[in-house]
Protein backbone atom coordinates (compact mmCIF):
# COMPACT_ATOMS: atom_id res chain seq x y z
CA UNK A 1 0.00 0.00 0.00
CA UNK A 2 2.65 2.03 1.00
CA UNK A 3 4.71 1.78 -2.34
CA UNK A 4 1.46 2.72 -3.96
CA UNK A 5 1.26 5.93 -2.20
CA UNK A 6 5.03 6.58 -3.23
CA UNK A 7 4.28 5.69 -6.55
CA UNK A 8 1.19 8.11 -6.91
CA UNK A 9 2.99 11.25 -5.36
CA UNK A 10 6.03 10.11 -7.72
CA UNK A 11 3.58 10.57 -10.85
CA UNK A 12 1.58 13.83 -9.78
CA UNK A 13 5.52 15.74 -8.80
CA UNK A 14 6.41 14.48 -12.57
CA UNK A 15 3.25 15.74 -13.94
CA UNK A 16 3.19 19.43 -12.21
CA UNK A 17 6.61 19.69 -13.37
CA UNK A 18 5.70 19.21 -17.17
CA UNK A 19 2.48 21.93 -16.74
CA UNK A 20 4.72 24.62 -17.98
CA UNK A 21 5.29 22.98 -21.00
CA UNK A 22 2.28 21.35 -21.78
CA UNK A 23 0.38 25.21 -20.82
CA UNK A 24 3.12 26.36 -23.16
CA UNK A 25 1.85 23.53 -25.95
CA UNK A 26 -1.75 24.70 -25.80
CA UNK A 27 -1.06 28.26 -26.03
CA UNK A 28 1.04 27.68 -28.99
CA UNK A 29 -2.06 25.62 -30.44
CA UNK A 30 -4.46 28.13 -29.33
CA UNK A 31 -2.50 31.43 -30.86
CA UNK A 32 0.50 31.47 -32.97
CA UNK A 33 3.83 28.93 -31.97
CA UNK A 34 6.44 31.75 -33.73
CA UNK A 35 4.72 34.72 -31.66
CA UNK A 36 5.51 32.48 -28.44
CA UNK A 37 8.95 32.00 -29.53
CA UNK A 38 9.13 35.66 -29.57
CA UNK A 39 7.36 36.67 -26.19
CA UNK A 40 10.73 35.17 -24.39
CA UNK A 41 13.17 37.21 -22.72
CA UNK A 42 15.80 38.83 -25.74
CA UNK A 43 18.96 38.94 -23.97
CA UNK A 44 21.19 40.94 -25.77
CA UNK A 45 25.66 41.34 -25.73
CA UNK A 46 26.90 45.03 -25.84
CA UNK A 47 30.49 45.86 -25.65
CA UNK A 48 30.93 48.63 -23.07
CA UNK A 49 33.95 51.74 -23.31
CA UNK A 50 34.92 50.66 -19.41
CA UNK A 51 37.66 52.91 -19.83
CA UNK A 52 38.66 55.92 -22.01
CA UNK A 53 41.57 55.05 -24.06
CA UNK A 54 44.85 56.37 -22.77
CA UNK A 55 47.29 56.29 -26.10
CA UNK A 56 46.36 53.11 -28.42
CA UNK A 57 43.37 51.10 -26.80
CA UNK A 58 43.58 48.17 -25.05
CA UNK A 59 41.35 45.04 -24.58
CA UNK A 60 41.17 46.00 -20.38
CA UNK A 61 39.19 49.30 -21.93
CA UNK A 62 36.33 47.39 -22.84
CA UNK A 63 34.00 45.05 -21.34
CA UNK A 64 31.29 42.98 -22.70
CA UNK A 65 27.46 43.20 -21.17
CA UNK A 66 24.52 41.30 -21.28
CA UNK A 67 21.10 43.47 -21.73
CA UNK A 68 17.56 42.42 -21.35
CA UNK A 69 15.41 43.78 -24.04
CA UNK A 70 11.94 44.60 -22.63
CA UNK A 71 8.88 43.32 -25.31
CA UNK A 72 8.04 45.51 -28.13
CA UNK A 73 5.42 48.48 -28.12
CA UNK A 74 3.24 49.38 -30.61
CA UNK A 75 5.35 51.28 -33.61
CA UNK A 76 8.70 49.10 -32.14
CA UNK A 77 10.85 47.19 -33.85
CA UNK A 78 13.31 43.95 -32.65
CA UNK A 79 16.90 44.22 -34.59
CA UNK A 80 19.74 41.63 -34.57
CA UNK A 81 22.93 42.99 -35.62
CA UNK A 82 24.33 41.02 -39.19
CA UNK A 83 27.71 42.76 -39.62
CA UNK A 84 29.01 45.79 -37.69
CA UNK A 85 31.73 48.19 -38.18
CA UNK A 86 34.80 49.38 -37.08
CA UNK A 87 36.03 52.74 -38.17
CA UNK A 88 39.08 55.38 -37.42
CA UNK A 89 36.12 57.74 -36.44
CA UNK A 90 35.71 56.04 -32.97
CA UNK A 91 38.62 56.49 -31.32
CA UNK A 92 38.13 60.04 -31.28
CA UNK A 93 34.96 60.51 -31.64
CA UNK A 94 35.16 58.18 -28.02
CA UNK A 95 36.31 60.74 -26.03
CA UNK A 96 35.08 63.79 -27.36
CA UNK A 97 30.81 62.01 -27.29
CA UNK A 98 31.28 59.04 -24.59
CA UNK A 99 30.98 58.53 -21.18
CA UNK A 100 32.60 55.36 -18.94
CA UNK A 101 30.09 52.92 -19.15
CA UNK A 102 28.51 53.53 -22.67
CA UNK A 103 28.09 50.88 -24.98
CA UNK A 104 30.57 51.70 -28.25
CA UNK A 105 29.42 53.97 -30.76
CA UNK A 106 29.40 52.42 -34.29
CA UNK A 107 27.01 51.52 -37.18
CA UNK A 108 25.44 48.10 -38.36
CA UNK A 109 23.71 45.85 -40.59
CA UNK A 110 20.89 44.69 -39.02
CA UNK A 111 18.25 41.97 -39.92
CA UNK A 112 14.52 42.85 -38.06
CA UNK A 113 13.37 39.78 -36.41
CA UNK A 114 10.00 40.70 -35.34
CA UNK A 115 8.12 44.47 -36.08
CA UNK A 116 5.06 46.35 -34.76
CA UNK A 117 5.82 48.91 -36.88
CA UNK A 118 3.72 48.74 -40.23
CA UNK A 119 6.71 50.70 -42.32
CA UNK A 120 9.15 47.66 -41.59
CA UNK A 121 9.22 44.16 -42.47
CA UNK A 122 10.20 41.00 -40.82
CA UNK A 123 13.43 40.30 -42.34
CA UNK A 124 14.41 43.31 -43.87
CA UNK A 125 17.69 44.61 -44.15
CA UNK A 126 18.49 47.77 -42.26
CA UNK A 127 21.97 50.34 -41.59
CA UNK A 128 21.56 51.30 -37.90
CA UNK A 129 23.58 53.72 -35.93
CA UNK A 130 23.14 51.50 -31.99
CA UNK A 131 26.70 50.73 -31.70
CA UNK A 132 28.35 47.37 -30.54
CA UNK A 133 25.52 44.99 -29.56
CA UNK A 134 23.86 42.03 -30.83
CA UNK A 135 20.19 42.80 -30.69
CA UNK A 136 18.73 46.28 -29.79
CA UNK A 137 14.77 47.95 -30.17
CA UNK A 138 14.51 50.60 -32.49
CA UNK A 139 10.86 52.87 -33.20
CA UNK A 140 12.46 53.02 -36.84
CA UNK A 141 13.23 56.58 -37.11
CA UNK A 142 16.86 56.19 -36.83
CA UNK A 143 16.75 53.11 -39.39
CA UNK A 144 18.23 53.29 -43.23
CA UNK A 145 16.61 50.57 -45.09
CA UNK A 146 18.94 49.29 -47.89
CA UNK A 147 18.00 50.06 -51.49
CA UNK A 148 15.46 48.55 -52.99
CA UNK A 149 17.32 47.59 -55.68
CA UNK A 150 20.52 46.52 -54.26
CA UNK A 151 21.29 43.00 -55.98
CA UNK A 152 21.02 39.98 -53.92
CA UNK A 153 24.63 38.98 -55.02
CA UNK A 154 25.98 41.83 -53.47
CA UNK A 155 27.43 41.47 -50.16
CA UNK A 156 25.28 43.75 -47.30
CA UNK A 157 28.16 44.48 -45.57
CA UNK A 158 29.15 47.02 -48.05
CA UNK A 159 26.36 48.86 -46.93
CA UNK A 160 28.93 49.76 -43.77
CA UNK A 161 31.43 50.34 -46.78
CA UNK A 162 31.94 50.73 -49.99
CA UNK A 163 27.96 51.68 -50.71
CA UNK A 164 27.33 52.94 -46.90
CA UNK A 165 29.14 55.96 -44.83
CA UNK A 166 33.36 55.35 -46.01
CA UNK A 167 32.03 55.54 -49.71
CA UNK A 168 29.67 58.84 -49.18
CA UNK A 169 32.82 60.50 -48.00
CA UNK A 170 34.84 59.30 -50.97
CA UNK A 171 32.07 60.92 -52.78
CA UNK A 172 31.32 63.92 -51.25
CA UNK A 173 34.85 64.58 -50.12
CA UNK A 174 35.62 64.81 -53.95
CA UNK A 175 33.00 66.44 -55.44
CA UNK A 176 31.95 68.67 -52.96
CA UNK A 177 35.03 69.61 -51.32
CA UNK A 178 38.11 68.56 -53.38
CA UNK A 179 35.65 70.02 -56.65
CA UNK A 180 38.36 67.57 -58.91
CA UNK A 181 38.00 68.41 -62.78
CA UNK A 182 39.23 65.79 -65.26
CA UNK A 183 42.86 66.21 -66.30
CA UNK A 184 43.60 67.04 -62.44
CA UNK A 185 45.66 65.57 -60.12
CA UNK A 186 44.41 63.73 -57.00
CA UNK A 187 47.06 62.42 -54.00
CA UNK A 188 45.05 60.45 -51.41
CA UNK A 189 46.97 58.71 -47.99
CA UNK A 190 45.51 55.84 -46.14
CA UNK A 191 44.72 55.08 -50.14
CA UNK A 192 44.13 51.44 -48.89
CA UNK A 193 41.38 51.82 -46.38
CA UNK A 194 37.97 51.59 -46.34
CA UNK A 195 37.59 55.86 -47.89
CA UNK A 196 40.81 55.81 -49.79
CA UNK A 197 40.66 53.15 -52.05
CA UNK A 198 37.09 54.72 -52.99
CA UNK A 199 38.56 58.29 -53.22
CA UNK A 200 40.82 56.77 -55.86
CA UNK A 201 38.39 54.91 -57.99
CA UNK A 202 36.04 57.82 -58.37
CA UNK A 203 38.80 59.90 -59.22
CA UNK A 204 39.92 57.79 -61.97
CA UNK A 205 36.10 57.51 -63.04
CA UNK A 206 35.98 61.61 -62.84
CA UNK A 207 39.19 61.43 -65.27
CA UNK A 208 42.04 62.17 -62.78
CA UNK A 209 45.04 60.68 -62.43
CA UNK A 210 45.21 58.98 -58.83
CA UNK A 211 48.35 59.00 -56.53
CA UNK A 212 48.41 56.87 -53.44
CA UNK A 213 50.54 55.97 -50.38
CA UNK A 214 49.91 52.80 -48.18
CA UNK A 215 51.84 50.75 -45.24
CA UNK A 216 52.86 47.54 -47.28
CA UNK A 217 53.69 46.31 -50.29
CA UNK A 218 50.65 44.47 -50.78
CA UNK A 219 47.92 46.92 -50.16
CA UNK A 220 50.55 49.22 -52.79
CA UNK A 221 50.04 45.99 -55.34
CA UNK A 222 46.19 46.35 -54.63
CA UNK A 223 46.16 49.68 -55.60
CA UNK A 224 48.08 49.32 -58.37
CA UNK A 225 45.39 46.31 -59.38
CA UNK A 226 42.39 49.01 -58.68
CA UNK A 227 43.45 51.66 -61.08
CA UNK A 228 45.56 53.96 -59.23
CA UNK A 229 48.34 55.72 -61.40
CA UNK A 230 51.16 55.49 -59.13
CA UNK A 231 51.31 53.87 -55.51
CA UNK A 232 54.17 53.51 -53.27
CA UNK A 233 54.55 52.24 -49.35
CA UNK A 234 55.42 55.34 -47.37
CA UNK A 235 57.28 53.21 -44.97
CA UNK A 236 60.25 52.26 -46.95
CA UNK A 237 60.46 55.15 -49.16
CA UNK A 238 64.01 56.86 -48.13
CA UNK A 239 62.21 60.20 -48.54
CA UNK A 240 58.58 60.83 -48.25
CA UNK A 241 58.73 64.25 -50.13
CA UNK A 242 60.85 62.51 -53.21
CA UNK A 243 58.55 60.23 -53.34
CA UNK A 244 55.62 62.37 -53.85
CA UNK A 245 58.00 64.14 -56.46
CA UNK A 246 58.73 61.39 -58.32
CA UNK A 247 54.85 60.25 -58.60
CA UNK A 248 53.79 63.70 -60.06
CA UNK A 249 56.45 65.98 -60.79
CA UNK A 250 53.97 68.70 -61.61
CA UNK A 251 52.14 68.87 -58.07
CA UNK A 252 48.83 68.13 -57.10
CA UNK A 253 45.62 69.76 -57.31
CA UNK A 254 43.86 67.97 -55.07
CA UNK A 255 44.56 65.72 -51.92
CA UNK A 256 42.62 63.88 -49.84
CA UNK A 257 43.87 63.48 -46.31
CA UNK A 258 43.18 60.71 -43.67
CA UNK A 259 46.15 60.83 -42.13
CA UNK A 260 47.34 64.36 -41.09
CA UNK A 261 50.15 64.80 -38.83
CA UNK A 262 54.19 64.66 -40.71
CA UNK A 263 52.92 63.50 -44.00
CA UNK A 264 50.09 66.58 -44.58
CA UNK A 265 53.35 68.99 -43.32
CA UNK A 266 55.14 66.58 -46.15
CA UNK A 267 52.81 66.49 -48.79
CA UNK A 268 51.25 70.21 -48.76
CA UNK A 269 54.53 71.70 -50.49
CA UNK A 270 53.74 69.71 -52.92
CA UNK A 271 50.56 71.17 -54.06
CA UNK A 272 49.77 73.26 -57.31
CA UNK A 273 48.83 76.44 -56.75
CA UNK A 274 45.44 77.16 -55.84
CA UNK A 275 45.10 73.57 -54.77
CA UNK A 276 42.46 71.62 -52.53
CA UNK A 277 42.69 70.07 -49.70
CA UNK A 278 40.34 67.95 -48.30
CA UNK A 279 40.75 67.27 -44.32
CA UNK A 280 38.94 63.51 -43.90
CA UNK A 281 40.93 62.33 -41.19
CA UNK A 282 43.99 62.57 -39.10
CA UNK A 283 44.76 58.91 -37.66
CA UNK A 284 48.36 59.76 -37.62
CA UNK A 285 47.13 61.60 -34.30
CA UNK A 286 44.27 59.98 -33.04
CA UNK A 287 46.15 57.66 -30.22
CA UNK A 288 48.78 60.55 -29.00
CA UNK A 289 48.87 61.02 -25.52
CA UNK A 290 50.48 64.21 -26.41
CA UNK A 291 49.73 66.40 -28.99
CA UNK A 292 52.11 66.80 -32.12
CA UNK A 293 53.95 70.17 -32.63
CA UNK A 294 54.48 71.58 -35.74
CA UNK A 295 56.21 72.07 -38.78
CA UNK A 296 53.11 74.47 -39.49
CA UNK A 297 51.33 75.13 -42.83
CA UNK A 298 50.23 79.02 -42.97
CA UNK A 299 53.61 80.00 -45.18
CA UNK A 300 52.99 77.20 -47.92
CA UNK A 301 48.91 77.92 -47.81
CA UNK A 302 49.78 81.49 -48.31
CA UNK A 303 52.07 81.28 -51.01
CA UNK A 304 49.88 78.62 -53.16
CA UNK A 305 46.76 80.11 -52.23
CA UNK A 306 45.42 76.83 -50.93
CA UNK A 307 41.93 76.08 -49.80
CA UNK A 308 41.80 73.36 -46.81
CA UNK A 309 38.58 72.36 -45.26
CA UNK A 310 37.50 69.45 -42.82
CA UNK A 311 34.57 67.78 -43.11
CA UNK A 312 32.09 65.58 -41.63
CA UNK A 313 29.85 62.94 -44.41
CA UNK A 314 26.49 63.99 -42.22
CA UNK A 315 26.75 67.75 -43.89
CA UNK A 316 25.33 65.99 -47.23
CA UNK A 317 22.43 63.20 -45.19
CA UNK A 318 19.69 65.10 -47.68
CA UNK A 319 21.73 63.76 -50.70
CA UNK A 320 22.84 60.57 -48.96
CA UNK A 321 20.49 58.61 -51.46
CA UNK A 322 22.49 59.94 -54.69
CA UNK A 323 25.47 59.12 -53.52
CA UNK A 324 24.61 55.60 -52.16
CA UNK A 325 22.72 55.21 -55.70
CA UNK A 326 25.71 56.35 -57.61
CA UNK A 327 28.58 54.30 -55.50
CA UNK A 328 25.63 51.12 -55.76
CA UNK A 329 25.70 51.63 -59.76
CA UNK A 330 29.81 52.07 -60.11
CA UNK A 331 30.10 48.45 -58.18
CA UNK A 332 27.54 46.71 -59.81
CA UNK A 333 28.87 47.98 -63.07
CA UNK A 334 32.76 46.80 -61.88
CA UNK A 335 33.83 50.13 -62.00
CA UNK A 336 34.44 51.04 -58.49
CA UNK A 337 35.83 47.28 -56.47
CA UNK A 338 36.07 46.39 -53.46
CA UNK A 339 37.45 44.36 -50.66
CA UNK A 340 36.40 43.65 -46.98
CA UNK A 341 38.44 42.72 -44.02
CA UNK A 342 36.09 40.44 -42.28
CA UNK A 343 36.51 39.26 -38.43
CA UNK A 344 34.27 36.40 -37.51
CA UNK A 345 32.48 36.68 -34.16
CA UNK A 346 30.89 39.48 -31.69
CA UNK A 347 33.37 38.58 -28.96
CA UNK A 348 35.92 39.55 -31.75
CA UNK A 349 34.83 43.58 -31.85
CA UNK A 350 37.61 44.53 -29.49
CA UNK A 351 40.61 42.87 -31.74
CA UNK A 352 39.20 43.90 -34.86
CA UNK A 353 38.86 47.65 -33.59
CA UNK A 354 42.54 47.75 -32.67
CA UNK A 355 43.64 45.94 -35.75
CA UNK A 356 42.18 48.42 -37.86
CA UNK A 357 43.88 51.39 -35.64
CA UNK A 358 47.31 49.21 -36.80
CA UNK A 359 46.54 49.55 -40.22
CA UNK A 360 46.35 45.07 -40.41
CA UNK A 361 43.30 45.84 -42.95
CA UNK A 362 43.00 46.06 -46.18
CA UNK A 363 39.71 47.87 -47.96
CA UNK A 364 37.40 48.04 -44.88
CA UNK A 365 37.34 46.41 -41.33
CA UNK A 366 33.57 44.70 -40.47
CA UNK A 367 32.80 42.25 -38.24
CA UNK A 368 30.32 39.54 -39.04
CA UNK A 369 28.11 37.68 -36.19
Amino acid sequence: MGDLIVEAHKETTEERQKWPIVMAHRFADRHDYSAFERARMVVAKAWILKKHFDGFPKTSDFDLKKIELPDLKDGELLLESVFLSVDPYMRPYSRRYMKEGDIMIGTQVARIVESKNPTFAVGAFVVGNKGWRTHFISDGKDLQLLPSNWPESLPKSLALGTVGMPGLTAYFGLLEVCKMKPGETVLVNAAAGAVGSVVGQLAKIGGCKVVGCAGSDDKVAYLKKIGFDEAFNYKTVKSLDEALSKASPDGYDCFFDNVGGEFACVAINQMKKYGRIAVCGAISQYNDSVPQKGPYLQLPMIFKELQMEGFIVSRWNHRREEGLQALLKWVVEGKVKYHEQVTEGFENMPVAFMGMLKGENLGKAVVKM
